[in-house]
């Protein structure tokens, strides 16, 4: 990128030609790309670049912008490069090494309210909406940047997450977006490999067992996988082994010790495993019924399995 600091680049100048040299390095939505980095330079919204379209940019402005498309045309997703993302009602801070949210996250998040709200209906004899809601807890595992843990938080006041995750970095990052967000008495962020550092007076108590953990068949991120995602995101947060379910038999493991009856387990999976983790699940007893639901492709995404309201297996 070559942009004279002697000439006047106004922000409609910098979108066209970010959207131009973008596409030409291979970049599927420069528009969008251009979009974001100018907007994340400039501390404007999307909508506020279109309406200050003869605004200059200042000489660190310009410079702040060369860095950001030299990395974006590098590759590196743009996520990492603008340092966030808004993930439904929330906007999230993302940095290398921990997995960048997508939407396809939403529906599973939709699938534990779900569960939240289903616990809140089971225990309504004669409790106040308050006291209800100060009963249900949800344990994430495999938080990340804590985009699920934090929307249940957020979008279920009263509702207690424990999310947990064995990177170091992603609990430090999951940290730092509850206290912006403020939920710091509403989700406790635990380090520690699937729910091992949990307080064990917690377990088999909680409404909800939630995870979109590494589910990635090795092949298929070896040979399948584009760039941008294998080669800048965390192989410890997409690598789900042979055939994806890996991790999953372990929650499913985890499932009978942490859940109450009649809570629910759903977990983000790869669209080629769900039927082979739906027969897992039916294979075990204790399970009330299971189901998978598609995401916003109309791809298998995400399995729902509840356990049964009497315990006994």
């Amino acid at each position: 990128m070559r942009m004279s600091r002697g000439d006047l680049w106004t922000i409609k100048r910098v979108l066209d030609w970010t959207s131009g040299y973008l596409e030409r390095k291979g970049d599927e939505h420069p528009r969008l790309s251009a979009e974001w980095l100018l907007a994340n330079v400039c501390g404007l919204s999307r909508v506020e670049l279109y309406v200050n379209f003869d605004k200059p940019l200042e000489a660190d402005e310009l410079a702040a912008m060369h860095a950001a498309i030299e990395r974006r045309a590098s590759g590196e997703p743009l996520q990492y490069v603008t340092g966030e993302m808004p993930f439904r009602h929330i906007v999230l801070r993302c940095e290398r090494g921990v997995l960048i949210p997508r939407p396809e996250t939403e529906i599973l998040v939709d699938a534990a309210l779900e569960g939240v709200d289903e616990a809140l209906a089971r225990q309504g004899g004669g409790a106040t909406e308050g006291e209800a809601q100060r009963c249900v807890r949800v344990l994430e595992v495999g938080t990340g940047t804590g985009c699920i843990a934090l929307s249940v938080a957020s979008e279920r006041p009263g509702t207690h997450v424990t999310a947990t995750d064995l990177s170091e970095r992603a609990v430090e990052l999951a940290t730092r977006n509850r206290e912006a967000l403020g939920l710091e008495d509403a989700v406790d962020i635990v380090e520690c490999d699937l729910a091992e550092g949990v307080d064990p007076e917690l377990m088999g108590g909680f409404s909800v067992l939630v995870s979109n953990p590494p589910y990635i068949p090795t092949r298929v991120l070896r040979e399948e996988v584009p760039a941008e995602v294998a080669d800048f995101e965390p192989e410890l947060a997409l690598d789900g082994g042979e055939d994806g379910l890996d991790v999953f038999r372990r929650l499913l493991d985890l499932a009978p010790a942490a859940l109450e009856a009649g809570g629910m387990l759903c977990v983000e999976l790869f669209e080629g495993s769900l039927e082979d983790a739906a027969a897992l699940v039916r294979e075990r007893d204790g399970w009330a019924s299971v189901e998978i639901r598609e995401d916003l492709t109309h791809r298998p995404r995400v399995l729902v399995a509840r356990r049964a309201l009497d315990k006994e297996e």
